[in-house]
C-alpha cells in the first residue's frame, strides 16, 4: 500500500475528492491547514491573509495511487509553479484498520487494470 498525500486549495477540495474517487480511490481523510510560504504575507486593512488548504490523505494500492495522482496532477495542473497544489506518495510497510469492503474494491479495480 501507498499513502497518497494531496495538498490543495480549500476551494478545490470537493472537486479533488470527486476526481480521486472516479479514478479508483476509496475513502479519504481530510485535514485543514494554512499554507505558509517563503513570500511575505498579504495584509488587507490590518488583517493578514493566509491561504487555507486541504490535505487529502488516501491509503491505496500502489498501482491505483499512481493512477489517482496522475489524474489529480493533470486536473489541477500541479506541475505548474503558479499553482499552490502538491501531491506525493509514501510507501507503507504495515497497514491496519482498512475496511474489508474497500479492500475488495481495490482488488476488483486492480484486476480490471491487468
Amino acid at each position: 500500500f501507498t499513502a497518497l498525500v494531496v495538498i490543495i486549495e480549500d476551494k478545490d477540495e470537493e472537486a479533488a475528492i470527486e476526481a480521486a474517487k472516479e479514478s479508483g480511490a476509496g475513502s479519504v481523510t481530510i485535514l485543514h491547514g494554512k499554507n505558509i510560504g517563503l513570500e511575505e504575507k498579504k495584509v488587507f486593512f490590518g488583517l493578514t491573509l493566509e491561504e487555507n488548504v486541504s490535505v487529502l490523505l488516501f491509503i491505496l494500492p500502489r498501482k491505483i495511487s499512481m493512477h489517482v495522482m496522475k489524474v489529480l496532477r493533470e486536473k489541477f495542473d500541479l506541475d505548474n509553479p503558479e499553482n499552490r497544489g502538491l501531491a506525493f506518495t509514501m510507501p507503507l510497510s504495515h497497514v491496519a484498520g482498512l475496511d474489508t469492503k474497500e479492500l475488495h474494491k481495490f482488488e476488483d479495480d486492480i484486476k480490471s487494470m491487468i
